[in-house]
């Protein structure tokens, strides 16, 4: 069905806010998108209320105006209700309106498409959602304690660091992660609908430190104030609500539980004649996927290391990144995929069994079409076998029914 028919079937409203989302996205206001178009402002303003159902001509003169193609705004087979919107009214937004509705839509267009890909495939995510945690009451600090530690008790985590979080929140609990540019004063954003699930997109430009702790940051917002959308926006100042409060709380117990850092702490203090080093503290931070500057503050309140220890650095001109290298330690070279694993897996099975085609696999992995095929040779997984002293190249079937029980 081509975008022109789905028009005629899909809601008026959802038809207008994809539009009003892509002029956003081209920069034009109602006035200088009308003035195009020849159209009356009062026009626009109906079709991007809903209340008026646009036709094929001004839906593709539209289209062309504001860069896209028609299927870009009525074609995407899923269909739900715009992030864009519920994000403008968060803290810190100001005049940077315009940047967090392009990350929005970026966040919205990558999860519908993994929803599309799982339907194509047949193979829904598996939601692993506990309740809403209950945070009124209480001091903040200790709610934030007790939501992560129950929700590392759930998913049998331990107290000990998380190797990979992004990874382990995927799997095990059916979160959207995705990585992309955003600008360098937003660390990430999250949003959850009953069509979507829980989506969550991180800053790729941040370091590894960063996005590890934006993540859980983000996460603690999903469990604890599911339907309210949120973005983080870093400030100088340090001042924030209290639901940032309580999620930043959440990220810091959570990533670094006492009972596992006192222990390892103890160590190390244990097996060191000379005591706990700068040199152990980094290696720390790197074993927990934390920033040293987090990672002194932690322990520094829970009375490990002497209150004020990381200020003094600080004054004394410490810088992390020397310090790191002089260990070894690179946090920044690992490469950082935008994708989903389950979601390109899904793309290129779909693509090797005809369902799509290598346009549209590119399409989905936002690539070109070489990217795309480049992509498919890497998710086949070759192997060299040795045969009778020559080499030959075969591919494994991954999804073969192995029999367990």
């Amino acid at each position: 069905m081509n975008g022109l028919k789905i028009m005629k079937i899909l809601d008026p409203k959802i038809v207008g806010a994809r539009l009003a989302d892509a002029r956003k996205s081209a920069g034009m206001t109602q006035q200088e998108a009308a003035d195009a178009l020849d159209l009356a402002r009062t026009t626009l303003v109906a079709i991007e209320k809903g209340e008026r159902r646009t036709n094929p001509h001004e839906l593709i003169s539209l289209a062309r105006l504001y860069r896209q193609s028609v299927s870009d705004i009525v074609g995407r087979p899923i269909v739900t209700e715009s992030f864009v919107p519920q994000f403008r009214s968060s803290p810190g937004i100001g005049d940077q309106e315009p940047e967090i509705d392009a990350i929005a839509q970026t966040l919205q267009a990558l999860s519908e498409d993994f929803v599309a890909l799982e339907n194509l495939r047949s193979m829904p995510l598996m939601r692993n959602y506990p309740n809403e945690y209950q945070t009124s009451g209480g001091i903040p600090d200790q709610v934030a304690e007790d939501v992560a530690t129950a929700e590392r008790n759930r998913l049998g985590m331990g107290d000990g660091p998380i190797g990979n979080l992004r990874d382990r929140l995927a799997s095990d609990v059916g979160i959207r992660i995705f990585c992309f540019g955003m600008p360098s004063r937003i660390a990430g954003l999250f949003a959850y609908n009953d069509d979507l699930g829980a989506c969550i997109g991180i800053n790729s430009k941040h370091p590894r430190d960063r996005r590890n702790w934006s993540l859980a940051h983000e996460y603690g917002h999903f469990l604890m104030t599911r339907y309210q959308p949120e973005i983080t926006v870093l400030t100088v100042s340090g001042r924030t609500n209290k639901r940032e409060r309580l999620a930043d709380g959440f990220a810091r117990h959570f990533l670094m539980p006492a009972g596992g850092l006192n222990r390892r702490f103890t160590e190390l203090h244990r097996s060191s004649e000379s005591g706990i080093t700068l040199a152990h503290v980094c290696s720390l931070a790197n074993l927990y996927q934390v920033s040293v500057q987090a990672l002194m503050l932690r322990l520094e309140e829970l009375r490990r290391l002497p209150t004020g220890t990381w200020d003094r650095l600080k004054d004394e001109g410490f810088k992390v990144q020397h310090a790191q290298a002089l260990l070894g330690i690179d946090v920044e070279s690992a490469p950082i995929e935008t994708l989903p694993t389950r979601y390109i897996d899904l793309a290129v099975a779909a693509f090797r069994d005809g369902q799509l085609s290598e346009g549209q696999l590119a399409k989905y992995l936002r690539t070109t079409r070489l990217g795309a095929r480049e992509q498919v040779e890497h998710s086949e997984g070759k192997i060299h076998a040795e045969d009778n002293g020559t080499f030959t190249v075969f591919t494994p079937d991954l999804a073969q029914a192995l029999g367990g029980r």
